[in-house]
């Protein structure tokens, strides 16, 4: 059993931000890393939207963005395992017990950002064009589209704002939706519909996504009659929802009724001493500045939190 002044449960913007100011206040955290290193933001492609982070001629990409995230939280004192957490126990307080596949420990103060991850259709193809013309983020990925012919599957909130978002970009935006009525709100259906860029695909669902290096098409069909046909497009935005990775965490924290982690304006969870940050706690901004903020705020919370208890 190891104890330790502060682990931080994921490594994605919010994880990595906590793991340096944390780290910056001499607690020695540990960053238990989970499936991916840096989370989404490690999957995209090329990061144009976070302060600081600008090269026009070489723009980086989310993996370079966290591999220098990591590097300076490593160097002002941060631990990072490469592991995953299976098992927490919360209900006795601090310290808290955390297990993983590799070992267990004893945190005094515990900091989650486990993130969330997007919804996929489970479509041949979708794998492999990830950051080569599939995409879950407009906001993140819409710029690189100029020009460009996009289709959005989805029908709710989400679906709309980024496909409306997506035309301010794209030449031509269309929305594939498996039923003949939109899941979104009256006033986005109105705006998505006056949007001279934006159309509509109904009783459509995506059966493969195929390319040569980046997306060139996507073979689709018809719901009502089971009709196949090929539809040319240059990019695939996937927005059929996101889910926390929570799961974990099942009875030890409060969550909403989609499984994200409920916190105040500290970050501070139902268990006192546990904070949460980033996507996890967050299904409205997604956006790696966001998360950084957030865990910035949960770290600095924390120290305070471990500070009043000495």
């Amino acid at each position: 059993m190891e104890k330790e002044k502060v682990v931080i449960i994921g490594s994605g913007p919010a994880g990595l931000t906590a793991a340096l100011y944390t780290a910056r206040a001499t607690l020695n955290p540990v960053v238990i890393a989970g499936a991916q290193l840096g989370g989404q933001v490690a999957l995209t492609y090329e990061i144009e939207n976070y302060p600081g982070v600008f090269n026009p001629e070489a723009t980086p990409t989310g993996a370079d963005l966290v591999e220098s995230m990591r590097a300076q939280a490593e160097h002002f004192g941060a631990r990072i395992e490469y592991d995953e957490v299976i098992e927490v126990d919360f209900a006795k307080g601090s310290p808290f017990y955390i297990k993983t596949y590799g070992k267990e420990y004893l945190a005094e103060a515990v900091i989650v950002t486990a993130g969330a991850s997007p919804r996929h259709l489970g479509v041949p193809g979708e794998e492999a064009f990830t950051g080569r013309g599939v995409s879950y983020c407009g906001t993140c990925d819409g710029f690189f589209f100029r020009g460009k012919d996009v289709v959005v599957v989805g029908g709710g909130d989400s679906a709309l704002e980024e496909g409306i978002f997506l035309t301010k970009f794209a030449n031509k935006v269309e929305v594939l939706h498996r039923r003949d009525a939109l899941r979104a709100g009256p006033a986005l259906q109105r705006r998505a519909a006056a949007n001279p860029k934006m159309s509509f695909v109904w009783n459509t669902v995506v059966d493969e996504i195929v390319g040569n290096g980046t997306v060139q098409k996507v073979k689709v069909s018809d719901t009502s009659t089971g009709e196949q046909r090929e539809m040319k497009t240059d990019g695939v935005f996937i927005f059929i929802g996101h889910y926390p990775n929570s799961k974990f965490l099942e009875g030890q924290l409060e969550m909403d009724e989609h499984g994200y982690v409920i916190t105040d304006n500290l970050m501070r969870t139902s268990v006192e001493g546990v904070f949460a940050a980033g996507e996890i706690q967050d299904p409205i901004y997604r956006q790696v500045a966001t998360s950084a903020g957030q865990g910035c705020a949960a770290a600095m919370q924390a120290e305070k939190w471990l500070s009043e208890r000495e």
